[in-house]
């Protein structure tokens, strides 16, 4: 008996039987000519008027879509608690593969602090006429290193969370705000450590200490603007977070992490030291180095009464490595350029400045996130 006459039995049987039909070629599939019974096929009836005004009469909306700034205010601070989740459990497990585990959150800008004291402080002698410049340097660069982690770790958060974006329905801001939060916490650990070491080179606990609340509280909010306005940017131009460490470095080295500003005017153009006395960074570490250090406060330009021969003499000798403690705080006796007594005020118009624009410029492409 050949193949072909073969009695056909089972799953065979079966599918020669749907090939011989002619109906069915594999499950779910209908070939030419077959009818479906009208009693099974399910039908909807769409309504007379304009879909987009029966959506807009009924609440629907594309899942896309960008709402107005107050609901999309609102959707932010219904998720306040994930943000706050996220950013601590980031935190956690940032380091938890690392031997030392969170210590590194401290040790980071604590060695970087170390790094600039031993080539500027000790191999360069470059203190720049300041007194206890250890206690002026870690507060520079534990201030200033806030800013630039969140600006580094904002840049990219849209392309390292296109995943989630792509897989969940929720205002876009509140990944760059979580991420700003995860640098605030880590922040708060780097301050108790430079109140220690503050404390070590001999400044007193005074209440002016409280002043660092608010200030950093401002820094906060500028953060948070600016973090919002590079996450757009690093969203859709790749190149910008490779761009911006060279970016940070350069405000960092024109921002008086190393040296201070307002000694400058002795040497240079007054315009050149307002400039870089009034950038952002500037003021946060200012306003943060005048609450934490004593020295710092009585060493300013504009501090003591003016004194032209007073002032002359830090000019030729306070900056040199054998300077004495007298001649260190002889520079408060020289004429400010911008007033001290102002610095608030410029710093508050920062904060609300980055966090509007910022806001604005990542509210404006919500409707984008995700899509490229």
């Amino acid at each position: 008996m050949s193949d072909d006459t073969k009695p056909r039995t089972g799953a065979k049987a079966a599918r020669a039987k749907l090939r011989d039909d002619g109906r069915l070629s594999a499950p779910g599939q209908l070939q030419q000519g077959d009818k479906v019974p009208a009693g099974d096929v399910l039908t909807a009836d769409l309504p007379a008027e304009d879909l987009a005004v029966y959506a807009d009469a009924h609440g629907l909306w594309p899942a896309a879509r960008r709402p107005p700034v107050p609901e999309y205010v609102r959707q932010l601070w219904r998720r306040r608690s994930f943000m706050l989740a996220f950013a601590t459990a980031r935190n956690v497990a940032m380091y938890t593969e690392a031997r030392l585990g969170q210590a590194w959150q401290i040790l980071t800008p604590l060695l970087n602090a170390g790094v600039y004291f031993l080539i500027f402080g000790v191999l360069l002698h470059v203190s720049r006429g300041i007194p206890n410049y250890l206690g002026f340097l870690v507060t520079g660069v534990f201030v200033f290193n806030f800013t630039q982690r969140a600006f580094i770790s904002t840049s990219t958060v849209i392309t390292d969370s296109l995943p989630l974006i792509r897989a969940l329905q929720f205002p876009r801001a509140a990944l760059p705000l979580a991420y700003v939060i995860i640098e605030l916490q880590q922040m708060l650990l780097s301050m108790a450590v430079l109140a220690i070491i503050i404390l070590i080179t001999g400044e007193p606990l005074t209440w002016y200490w409280l002043l660092a609340i608010p200030a950093l509280l401002l820094q906060t909010i500028f953060n948070v603007g600016m973090g919002l306005f590079v996450a757009r940017l690093g969203s859709q131009v790749n190149d910008f977070s490779q761009l911006l460490p060279f970016l940070l470095r350069t405000w960092m080295y024109v921002s008086g992490v190393l040296f201070n500003i307002a000694t400058l005017s002795i040497r240079t153009h007054h315009w050149i030291v307002a400039v870089l006395q009034l950038n952002p960074a500037a003021l946060y570490i200012t306003l943060i180095r005048n609450a934490l250090l004593v020295s710092q406060r009585q060493s300013a330009p504009g501090s003591g009464a003016f004194n032209p021969q007073l002032c002359t003499v830090w000019k030729t000798a306070g900056h040199l490595p054998a300077a004495t403690k007298a001649q260190l705080y002889d520079s408060a006796h020289c004429a400010f350029v911008a007033n001290p007594s102002h610095y608030w005020y410029y710093a508050i118009g920062w904060a609300v400045v980055a966090f509007i624009l910022g806001f604005w410029f990542f509210w404006r492409a919500e409707a984008k996130y995700g899509r490229g």
